[in-house]
């Protein structure tokens, strides 16, 4: 206040008109503070996708077109025939019919879907990308039942995505454009389609016969998918008792082996997520007839897979292979 200065009852009244405005500001921002809704993370970007290109976004991509009225047969390739149908796609929907699919191209392909839904491709396309992200137990069979409801609601919820089990633009943009493993926690698949396994799932239960293991009946050239995210190594080979093997160096710091396969569909050195279609099974080997070997090593030595098998197969949160028994390999 300045020297001399005397406040009268006028310069009161002005100054508290001055006051009254800027108090009320100040509170309405606090309480704004105080009540403002957390922000999410940005949503990531949507691929880009053009010839070449492979994998389950591709199948997503050519089960959207189905959608869409396309003719095209999914094959997990970008080849020719999908380019062709992404050009008529863009050209009905008046975008740059460019044969590559970026973020306007998939803001028109995707559709909601929601337990119940008869839109058979798009359910399809979804079953793929949440395959992609770790939900091994979800079959790509057209239909939004209780596996695919449970594995859109974990991945919804570990996203802080809203909305119920529907799955719309945001989630459709999340499961595209996040990497893959982004799903369930620990991030796990089983290792073959479930109703391949030949003995049914009390076989899962039974001990290797000599050492720490399993082995999985099945018929040669059944899918074999990675367990967890990780890189691949090519071992063993037609005259080792492993015959071709595959095995991955898991990011959870444990090793996972398959023996006795037919053929392996990644190379040396690859990064894989899981359930990702890493191989045949096969007979090939010291081998008395087509199943999947499959070892878990913990710091090089064996331990028992079954109660993480078991778990898989059930389509449960198995436990850490860093927890599993080196002997008694029953569950």
């Amino acid at each position: 206040m300045p020297p001399g200065f005397v406040m009268t009852h006028e310069t009161r009244s002005r100054t508290g008109d001055l006051r009254t405005p800027i108090t009320a500001l100040v509170a309405a921002l606090l309480l704004g503070l105080l009540t403002a809704v957390p922000a999410h993370a940005a949503l990531p970007a949507w691929p880009v996708l053009q010839k070449g290109a492979a994998g389950n976004d591709v199948a997503s991509l050519q089960f959207l077109l189905r959608h869409h009225g396309g003719s095209l047969t999914a094959n997990a390739e970008f080849d020719s025939q999908t380019r062709s149908a992404v050009i008529t796609f863009q050209q009905n929907q008046a975008l740059a019919a460019d044969g590559i699919v970026g973020p306007a191209t998939w803001s028109r392909l995707v559709t909601s879907v929601a337990p119940g839904s008869t839109q058979t491709h798009a359910v399809r396309a979804l079953q793929f990308q949440l395959r992609k992200h770790g939900y091994g137990n979800v079959t790509a069979d057209g239909v939004f039942g209780e596996q695919t409801t449970a594995a859109v609601n974990d991945y919804k919820a570990q996203h802080q995505l809203t909305g119920g089990s529907t799955v719309g633009a945001t989630t459709w943009q999340h499961l595209l454009g996040s990497p893959p493993g982004s799903g369930p926690r620990g991030t796990y698949a089983f290792v073959i389609p479930r109703e391949d396994v030949y003995d049914g799932r009390e076989s899962l239960l039974w001990a290797h016969h000599d050492y720490p293991a399993s082995d999985i009946a099945v018929e040669t050239g059944t899918p074999a998918y990675a367990i967890t995210a990780g890189t691949a190594r090519l071992n063993g080979g037609l005259a080792d008792s492993c015959g071709l093997g595959v095995a991955i160096d898991g990011d959870d710091g444990v090793r996972y082996q398959y023996c006795h396969l037919d053929s392996r569909s990644v190379g040396d050195g690859a990064r894989v997520a899981p359930g990702q279609l890493i191989a045949r099974t096969g007979n090939t080997g010291n081998s008395t007839g087509p199943h999947l070997h499959f070892g878990i090593f913990r710091q090089g030595d064996s331990v028992c897979p079954q109660r993480m098998l078991l778990a898989l197969y059930d389509g449960l949160v198995p436990p850490s292979p860093w927890t599993l028994p080196d002997s008694g390999c029953t569950y």
